[in-house]
């Protein structure tokens, strides 16, 4: 794009995450001179989001705001601003402030949390997505509350975990036979199902929440009759794009309610691309469509829409996908999708406090997790991103660093 038409370009951004952010910084990196305006739900300045169920929530830290001038890079701020449609013939956004015009509109509103059916505005119940809900929990786990947490996935073992830390009374509530059902094989989360008990917390599993019952303390009725004493529920059940603005907009969106862009991640629509949460992709590494819900995509997700608006187009956005998690004491990693893997391995005791699995298709690294084994992660990560075929003897052997085990 030539200087003078980058100048009279105006890129919207709606979402003021991770991604929205990101993006905004990037066009200005890669030299876009035209107006940029970030649009923001929440009326907090930008601020970033795994410190929520960590520090923050711990009252180690007051908030987690990006440390980006956006006045010195002449990005338009705009929060507290709920946008309600998109007319993508017009080139505009509805807002509840009136319509705003696009030349370029970048769709970065990330996901919303699954809320558990029938505890809508009900007392007690907690979400943790937002600093509000972060702020609003503090306070629970300052007197030490007992705390029911619904959904033993990443969020939950988190909460679970920073609650223990401050010596709340802790009870997870899973409806599936372990920890992690939808995101990893049984043989890697019956060692983690371990952990809750051994960090002071009851996990229930095959255990269902069929009502909750405000109080002081409140009750968690379970669908075979159970009942749990919570001053405090929080639920963790899961996330779903934040797309519901554009349903009657005409850009695609998956089953999940996904906006499906494509390997530059422009959507179906002119002028129009999706990042982040909210957005899959096309994975040629993979063979299939991917969305991600996890911090690194809405970090380098956002170079690849810059460098397709401002024409410089850095080739196809075909990431390995990486995520952390802190729990019970352990730092957990996972890079690469192990869907279509026909082998695992161990590297390690997964009794012990660190191992790490690896998954294989066809002798080829696809991807790992890492258990306190941060090198094993680092050298895996580039073995996938090179597609490296591993010997599987060599690479079981927690001895032998990764990277000395491709054949």
């Amino acid at each position: 794009m030539s200087e003078q038409k980058q100048a009279q370009q105006h890129v919207v951004i709606v979402g003021a995450g991770m991604a929205g952010v990101q993006t905004a910084v990037a066009l200005r990196e890669q030299g876009f001179t035209g107006p940029v305006t970030l649009i923001g739900a929440e009326s907090h300045q930008p601020y970033d989001r795994p410190p929520l169920s960590k520090a923050i929530l711990l009252g180690k830290a007051e908030d987690s705001a990006f440390d980006v001038d956006f006045e010195d890079l002449g990005i338009e701020l705009r929060l507290g601003l709920d946008v309600t449609g998109l007319r993508a013939a017009d080139h505009e956004i509805d807002t509840e402030a009136g319509p705003v015009p696009y030349d370029v509109l970048v769709v970065a509103t990330g996901a919303q949390p699954v809320t558990l059916p029938g505890t809508e505005g009900v007392p007690g119940v907690h979400l943790l997505r937002t600093l509000d809900d972060a702020v609003r929990l503090g306070p629970v786990l300052e007197r030490r509350h007992a705390v029911v947490v619904v959904g033993a996935g990443w969020i939950g073992a988190e909460f679970a975990t920073a609650a223990r830390e401050a010596g709340c009374a802790v009870t997870v509530v899973e409806a599936a036979d372990r920890p992690l059902a939808g995101a990893l094989p049984v043989e890697v989360t019956t060692p983690m199902a371990e952990w809750y008990g051994a960090g002071g917390a009851e996990l229930l599993t095959h255990a269902r929440v069929d009502s909750v019952e405000p109080g002081a303390p409140g009750r968690v009725i379970l669908a075979d009759g159970r009942e749990l004493s919570a001053d405090a529920v929080v639920v963790g059940i899961g996330a779903r794009p934040a797309t519901d603005w554009l349903a009657d907009s005409g850009i695609a969106l998956d089953a999940s309610g996904a906006v499906t862009a494509d390997e530059r991640l422009r959507t179906s629509l002119p002028d129009v691309y999706a990042v982040g949460d909210c957005a899959s992709f096309p994975s040629a590494r993979y063979g299939e469509r991917l969305l991600v819900h996890h911090w690194d995509n809405a970090l380098q997700g956002p170079r690849t829409v810059a460098a397709t608006i401002t024409g410089a187009d850095s080739g196809p956005y075909d990431p390995v996908p990486y995520f952390w998690s802190e729990q019970f004491g352990r730092f957990v990693q996972y890079a690469g999708h192990h869907a279509a893997a026909d082998e695992l391995l161990w590297r390690g005791d997964p009794a012990g406090e660190a191992w790490s699995v690896l998954w294989l298709r066809a002798g080829m690294l696809v991807a790992l997790l890492a258990v306190g084994r941060p090198r094993d992660l680092a050298q895996g990560r580039k073995l996938i991103e090179t597609a490296a075929h591993v010997d599987p003897a060599r690479a079981a052997d927690p001895a032998v660093p990764l990277k000395a085990a491709v054949r």
